[in-house]
């Protein structure tokens, strides 16, 4: 087969975006055309997500078209640059990756490539002092410039890309004129600096380079002219003077200084005999730097982190096969400095070549980051490099410090970077050492792109915090009051610099009882007050402001509002209706609260707060945020969990009367659900959450979101069997509906109360209630609410053995709920009735009861109090001695009640089932139905569990039976 020739694709981005098939240029589309394949280009072999592109072509508000425009865009320049290739998807230009899309290109086909292949060349020959040929490279770079970088492109990328560039351009000729000048080219410079210096005032290094090459030149008074003219320009649109290395050259050249004469250029260095060459460039040899801070003295704890640090390395002291980087990372005060510190101290030894120390300063009290110029200068001089022969160039710094570096085993802490980029010049090029970043932030980018492995600390666990206040205070003050040292570590949310701060307090007051220092903590709570100190590297307020303070306006605000969310965690959702945003938005926002580790992502999509941050957020709230701004977010949180719950209610209780709710508020976008066991699955995750909110609601003055959140909480809080939180809940929102004299809201939550106190076994307490909510109804010509109250009254006296006066108020209910016309009233009714005729040994009666309740059940469809009737059906057969028949319905009742996830009455159902079983003789299976039934109760704390327990303790004694008359599942069918 011929062989087909292919005609390589040139392109070029310093100047108008340009591409070359051979000698002919293609037409690249439109200017938004365009900006896909700058993107591409810009990040070559290397993907660029979808979201990315957009962003880069349309800015923040992109079209809703975008997707479907950018795919448009994607395949005309795939026929522009692939026309006349071979056809094969691997050899493509642009290739389609996961959300996103890649340019394959060779480096040397992009100008760019070119550009900073040559300047990483020179830069490594200037360390070599290979200065000529640094300098031709320099030159070849910068004569590929044609005009403005992406020239005649808009867009955030292209501004972006088109700044960076031209910063680019102006180090590397800044790079070039000063080699140049060390090259004895001071002359030739001149004009060319001269007219970069005023293109460009404020640039001191171009000012610095034009006064040495003047002065070298014998043009003393002109340099120090430029001086002059730089100053005034500075301090008239800045307010500042120049900087030090500036004021002393201009010292200098007043001074007439001898070091400012040009010196002998210095011959390049020779490589060695091939066979003899060192595969590195040579450098001067360097001093064994031991700069680590003192280890902490009381150090504890921490095991478990620090053995997964020891993990990474290589045992038995071999190499590593690569660089190994750790990335310690939390929210301030979580002790990562001092871990990294004290492992660093205990794997010393495994670093021969010395260890490098730095505090970055990205979160710091005077707000003054350290630059990595300055880092890497210092690391630099450290090693022995010196001054004079460190460059000017932060690329040609890294290069040397890398070579520096290469084949030596060298520990490196880097300490409180602000962020990914912060450290990236300050890593080593070659495997042999350890480096240890520490940081507030997550440094995703440097997890994905350089392979660090994540390391988050989180609390302290109790026995940490025991020891940690134990080797500062003595285990003769630690005995002596154990609870109040346990309620010390609580308060402190086992955050060590908490404990640590606490811990000197106490130290330094060695007659206070711990007891004291307890209570003092507990009156402080709701403020950091409690862990003020004079030193702000140790006060817990400050601390975390440096974290709150590097945040965007948004997330800050999102910050403030999350201290008035009481529950012990949020869903994104939630957090979008406590600000009132876009649920996108919000997402964004609690993405960057969680990279500062100001927020913890313990579940995908669910956020929790450490306690002082809580309580540092319900600070800045109150001091930041206007009180009518608080309310509305209040407002809109309550409404949010309300409303979702109210969508979730039907699926519960299709036929059950619905609560009458408030409009919901602007910014509140409340979920809706399709499905039972979604409905089930959402309210069992944000169980504590609707709590906390009841509580809220009722604490704060909103008496009508209170009991109308516990009204529609119901149902799944019975159906999940957590009793204790349904009368907690009912009461609360009963209380608060008496304080605001709400009459609707009392007799709402008088029955909430009186169910939870039935099903807990309660009765006179649920009949009293009952009552109320009964006088209630009828002095507000409620007839449904006096109807229901009648009837479950019903099903109080039938749980409690009272049985004739359970008939009476069942036959009453009865002919009330036939009266309002609901059909499912009528149906729990009967079968309240029938189990307490099968009760009565009155078993016909039951049967017909239980079949008319049956009938209305599958007519309006309700598989909840479907399975209660089933299950009475089956004690009926059983008492009649009609096992099989029993069994079936029994199977049939744990069907209906698995599909309405109906825990309460499985148990309650598999309990009956075990009693048949074990009457005909089948005492194994009984005991599996038993089991099953426990594990339901215990889970739930039921009543019946101990009595559970107690038959299958008994179950293998001789003579053991259980009753014919087994406990009845009634306790199921309340209205």
């Amino acid at each position: 087969m011929e062989k087909v020739t292919e005609v390589s694709l040139r392109f070029a981005v310093l100047g108008p975006l340009r591409v070359w098939r051979g000698e002919e240029e293609l037409t690249l589309g439109s200017p938004q055309q365009r900006v896909v394949l700058a993107a591409l280009l810009l990040r070559r072999g290397r993907l660029v997500t979808t979201a990315e592109i957009v962003n880069a072509v349309w800015g923040e508000n992109p079209p809703t078209t975008a997707v479907p425009v950018l795919r448009t865009y994607v395949s005309r320049l795939r026929k522009i640059l692939d026309a006349g290739r071979v056809p094969d998807e691997s050899r493509a230009v642009i290739v389609s990756a996961t959300d996103g899309y890649l340019a394959h290109v060779p480096e040397d086909a992009v100008d760019l490539s070119v550009f900073e292949q040559r300047v990483s060349r020179a830069a490594k020959m200037r360390a070599a002092g290979e200065l000529t040929s640094a300098s031709r490279l320099l030159h070849a770079a910068l004569d590929g410039w044609h005009e403005t970088p992406l020239a005649g492109l808009t867009g955030p990328l292209a501004d972006a890309e088109r700044s960076r560039l031209n910063e680019t351009r102006l180090s590397t000729l800044e790079a070039r004129f000063d080699i140049d000048i060390e090259l004895g080219r001071h002359d030739t410079v001149i004009s060319e600096l001269r007219t970069l210096a005023d293109q460009h005032p404020l640039r001191e290094r171009l000012c610095q380079l034009l006064m040495i090459a003047l002065y070298r030149s014998g043009r003393q008074a002109e340099a120090l002219a430029c001086y002059r003219k730089t100053r005034s320009t500075l301090v008239a649109e800045l307010g500042i003077e120049p900087g030090a290395s500036l004021r002393e050259l201009h010292h200098k050249i007043l001074t007439a200084d001898a070091s400012l004469e040009h010196p002998p250029p210095a011959p390049p260095r020779r490589a060695a005999a091939p066979a003899e060459a060192p595969a590195v460039p040579a450098v001067p040899p360097i001093t064994r730097p031991a700069q680590l801070p003192a280890d902490l003295a009381t150090f504890t704890g921490r095991n478990v982190e620090l053995g997964q640090v020891r993990a990474l390395l290589p045992t038995g002291g071999k190499r590593a096969d690569a660089m190994v980087i750790s990335v310690v990372s939390g929210m301030g005060g979580i002790g990562k400095t001092t871990l990294a510190v004290h492992l660093a101290h205990e794997i010393a030894d495994r670093f021969p070549d010395g260890q490098l120390f730095i505090n970055l300063r990205g979160f710091d009290a005077t707000g003054s980051i350290m630059t990595q110029e300055e880092a890497i200068r210092i690391f630099l001089d450290a090693l022995g490099v010196p001054s004079r022969r460190i460059p000017a160039q932060l690329e040609a710094q890294a290069l040397l410090y890398r070579t520096l570096l290469a084949h030596r085993r060298i520990l490196i802490l880097l300490d409180n970077a602000r962020d990914a980029e912060h450290v990236r010049h300050l890593l080593p090029g070659s495997p042999g050492c350890l480096v240890i970043v520490t940081s507030r932030n997550q440094l995703t980018s440097l997890i994905a792109g350089e392979g660090a492995r994540p390391l988050t600390l989180h609390q302290l666990t109790h026995a940490d915090a025991y020891d940690f206040l134990r080797l500062r205070l003595g285990p003769t003050r630690m005995s002596a009051q154990p609870r109040a040292l346990d309620e010390i570590i609580a308060l402190c949310g086992r955050l060590p610099l908490a404990l640590a701060v606490v811990a000197a307090r106490a130290s330094i007051n060695p007659g206070f009882p711990l007891s004291a220092i307890a209570d003092e903590l507990r009156e402080s709570q709701g403020s950091l007050d409690a862990f003020v100190s004079a030193d702000l590297s140790t006060d817990v307020r400050a601390i975390f402001s440096w974290s709150y303070d590097t945040l965007s306006a948004p997330a800050s605000r999102l910050f403030r509002l999350l201290g008035l969310h009481v529950g012990p965690d949020i869903s994104a959702p939630a957090a979008a209706a406590l600000a009132g945003l876009p649920l996108r938005e919000t997402r964004t926002l609690l993405a960057e609260l969680s990279h500062a580790h100001l927020l913890v992502e313990r579940l995908p999509g669910r956020y929790t707060v450490h306690d002082l941050l809580r309580v540092y957020a319900r600070e800045r709230v109150r001091t930041d945020e206007p009180p009518e701004d608080q309310d509305r977010a209040v407002d809109r949180l309550l409404a949010w969990y309300l409303h979702t719950v109210d969508a979730a209610y039907p699926l519960f209780a299709p036929h059950r009367r619905r609560i009458l709710l408030e409009a919901i508020p602007p910014g509140c976008r409340p979920l809706s659900f399709t499905a039972h066991d979604q409905a089930l699955q959402w309210c069992e995750i944000e169980r504590a959450n609707l709590v906390a909110a009841v509580h809220q609601a009722a604490d704060s003055g909103r008496a009508g979101t209170a009991w109308r959140l516990a009204a529609v909480s119901w149902a799944f809080l019975y159906l999940r069997s957590h009793l204790h939180d349904w009368l907690d809940t009912s009461r609360t929102a009963l209380a608060a509906a008496q304080a605001a004299a709400d009459r609707r809201g009392q007799a709402q939550s008088f029955g909430d109360v009186a169910g939870a106190l039935t099903q807990l076994r309660r009765f006179d307490e649920s009949i009293d209630h009952y009552r109320q909510a009964m006088i209630l109804s009828r002095e507000l010509g409620d007839r449904d609410g006096r109807a229901h109250a009648v009837c479950n009254m019903g099903n109080v006296y039938l749980n409690s053995g009272r049985l004739d006066k359970a008939v009476e108020y069942g036959r009453r209910g009865m002919v009330m709920v036939r009266h309002t016309g609901d059909s499912w009233g009528e149906a729990i009714a009967l079968a309240n009735l029938g189990d307490a005729y099968q009760q009565l040994g009155r078993l016909d009666e039951a049967n017909d009861c239980l079949e008319q309740s049956l009938t209305i059940l599958r007519t309006v469809g309700s598989r909840w109090v479907e399975g209660v009737v089933l299950d009475i059906l089956g004690t009926v057969d059983h008492r009649r001695h009609r096992y099989e028949e029993a069994g079936k319905h029994y199977e049939q009742a744990l069907e209906a009640h698995r599909d309405a996830a109906n825990q309460w009455g499985e148990g309650h159902t598999l309990s009956n089932l075990g009693d048949v079983q074990l009457v005909t003789g089948k005492p194994e299976e009984a005991r599996v139905s038993w089991l099953r039934a426990l594990a339901i109760w215990s889970d739930s704390d039921h009543p019946d569990a101990e009595t559970m327990r107690d038959r299958l303790r008994r179950l293998n004694e001789p003579g053991f039976d259980v009753s014919l008359d087994p406990a009845s599942a009634c306790a199921d069918a309340d209205t």
